[in-house]
């Protein structure tokens, strides 16, 4: 039986404007996932909770103090990441065939996600819980949801 891994997702930074922080002083996402998905997976469901719309190349950072530490091993799409990585070396592991439950993850751990190399949509994610068993629904899924999504193109939507 797989584990099941609940993550809190923060947006950390990205092209929000004040008055849209000032609405909405945290936005989060809680998002349940089991140990034999990908970091793959875990992209599409944050894509989803967060309601975007267009696809962009993104990164896993784990191992490292959080977010942006580039001592931390990155994970991406390889095939799409024709620059080098944080570290300024190339390439970065698979995000497509590294599992939730190989990276060694543990309670109270938190790593970063950056998605939009352009936009530079930063997210502190944190291991909040692992569970023996995952329930047999359909995973990853959203649990909760605080704060709106932000438009994904800056404010944009806003100012219409």
């Amino acid at each position: 039986m797989a584990h099941l891994y609940t993550l809190d997702v923060f947006i950390i930074g990205g092209p929000v404007s004040r008055e849209f922080t000032r609405r909405n002083r945290v936005i989060s996402r809680t998002i349940q996932i089991r140990e034999d998905q990908t970091l793959q997976d875990l992209h599409e469901a944050i894509f989803v909770a967060f309601d975007r719309m267009e696809e962009h190349m993104y990164e896993f950072q784990i191992g490292g103090r959080g977010p942006m530490d580039p001592k931390a091993r990155q994970y991406g799409v390889p095939t799409f990441r024709p620059r080098a990585n944080l570290r300024g070396e190339e390439g970065v592991a698979d995000a497509r065939r590294s599992t939730i439950g190989s990276l060694g993850l543990k309670v109270h751990d938190r790593f970063g996600y950056w998605f939009d190399f352009g936009d530079d949509w930063w997210h502190q994610i944190n291991v909040v819980a692992i569970h023996k068993k995952a329930p047999t629904a359909s995973l990853p899924r959203v649990i909760k949801r605080v704060g709106e999504s932000p438009p994904q193109y800056g404010d944009q939507n806003e100012e219409e």
